[in-house]
Formats: structure tokens, sequence, C-alpha cells
């Protein structure tokens, strides 16, 4: 941090205000770094600023001393997230975000969500997640990367983390974790569980029909020992065959 002759001073204690930002102690100064709400709570005012990206205020030993204004670009992988999730049948897509509510409104406005919301507390997130399940109904899937998506990642009926940047914690509370950082492979994932489920109920339904057909063939005498071998041998190898077509693609 860079001090007022010029140098740099190192903080004697920095702590983190959660979903508001950090405050630290620098040349016997406190230093306030965060969202509107941080500062506001320690009694000092906050210029009004229309900016198109997250604004961290900062106050230096009581008094307001300037905002920064952090821009995310959105990825060409979350168009292609959603539309890959429009295809498969999905039919509500939505955001939570701790980020500021119009910055939210943009995101989902150019990628065409159902539902957003912004400014979100980290206990506000979950409350909105329940609320909006609740109203949707259905099953719910939810993909997050941070510390804070932790309680979502294990509230949804699925919860995928984000493998490549998602933090422990999230991690630990995912039903499954995506090797990589790029969200349309959710999209991946949902059409492979549905094939999987697909395959798994033809295998179940196979092996039971061939089973009791086999069973009420023996009952009147009309099987022998190698319809009984196919019963056996012959489903399970048939059942495994067709098992492999995830794999294949087909």
């Amino acid at each position: 941090m860079a001090a007022a002759g010029g140098g740099t001073a190192d903080p004697v204690s920095v702590e983190e205000i959660a979903g508001m930002g950090v405050r630290a102690v620098v040349d016997g100064q406190v230093v306030l770094a965060g969202n509107a709400r941080l500062l506001e709570s320690a009694g000092i005012a906050v210029t009004p600023v229309e900016a198109g990206g997250a604004l961290v205020h900062v106050a230096i030993g009581g008094r307001y001393a300037g905002y920064l204004v952090v821009s995310d670009t959105l990825r060409t992988e979350a168009a292609r997230a959603v539309h890959g999730l429009r295809t498969l049948g999905v039919t509500t897509i939505g955001m939570l975000s701790g980020d500021r509510a119009g910055n939210a409104e943009t995101v989902a406005s150019s990628l065409g969500l159902d539902v957003w919301e912004g400014d979100l507390l980290p206990g506000d997130k979950l409350r909105s997640f329940e609320r909006e399940r609740d109203r949707i109904g259905g099953v719910t899937v939810f993909v997050g990367d941070g510390l804070n998506d932790a309680p979502l990642l294990a509230a949804a009926d699925v919860g995928l983390a984000m493998g490549g940047l998602g933090a422990d914690a999230a991690v630990e509370a995912a039903d499954g974790v995506l090797l990589g950082d790029d969200p349309s492979s959710v999209a991946d994932v949902v059409a492979i569980a549905r094939r999987t489920r697909t395959i798994v109920w033809q295998n179940i339904t196979f092996a039971l029909g061939v089973k009791a057909l086999v069973l009420l063939m023996g009952a009147w005498g009309m099987a022998t020992m190698w319809e009984a071998v196919f019963a056996d041998v012959g489903v399970a190898l048939l059942a495994t065959l067709n098992a492999s077509r995830v794999l294949m693609g087909r």
C-alpha cells in the first residue's frame, strides 16, 4: 500500500467483513475498502456514483477518499451455456450475484436469463435461492465457485462446483466438480446425466424382462439350461455393451 511519503506501508491488521469489504489499519489510520454499506456502517457518507462496473469505495481516517471501478467482461462461454441449457429444455435459468443490481441486470439481459438478483450478501443468496426454488419447483441445479456459494451448492438438488478456480469449500459441498472453468460444460453434464439415466432404465427393464420370461418358461417346462445361461450371463453382457454407449456418445 502506498504511503503518504511515496513509499510503502504494510497494514498492521486486516479484517475481512463478510459481504461488505475489508478494514485495515495503516500508519495508524483506519482504511476501509468495500461497498457503500461498509462505509455507511462506519458513519461515512458515500458519494453516489453511476458506473458500469462494481464499485469499491475507499475511506481513510474516517473520511471518504474515492472509489475504484472494477468491471468484468462477460465470457463468451456464458452465452453458449445458456443456449445449451435452453436446447435441452431447461425452463428456468437464473443468476444470484453479490455484484451491484445494475450490473447483474445488464448481464441477465444480455444472456436472456429468467431470474436474477444482485446486491446479495452471502446469507441473502441462500434465502433467495430457497424462495425461487419453492416458487418454481422442479429439480434445481446450482453452479458456483466461491466460498459464499457453498451453502447453495449443498441446498440444491445437484450442486456443481467449478474445479479450476473454485474455492475448496465449494468443491467439498458440491455433488460434482467441473474439471475446467467453462460454464458451457454444464449443458454437457446435463445431457450425459439424462442419457445415462435412460440407458440405466433400458438395462433394468431388459434384464428383469428376460429373467421374468425365462422364469415363466421354466415354470412351464419350456426353458433349458441354455435359456438360463442367457438370462444370467447373456443379459449381463448385453447390458454392459449397452452401457458402453455412454462413452461412445451414441
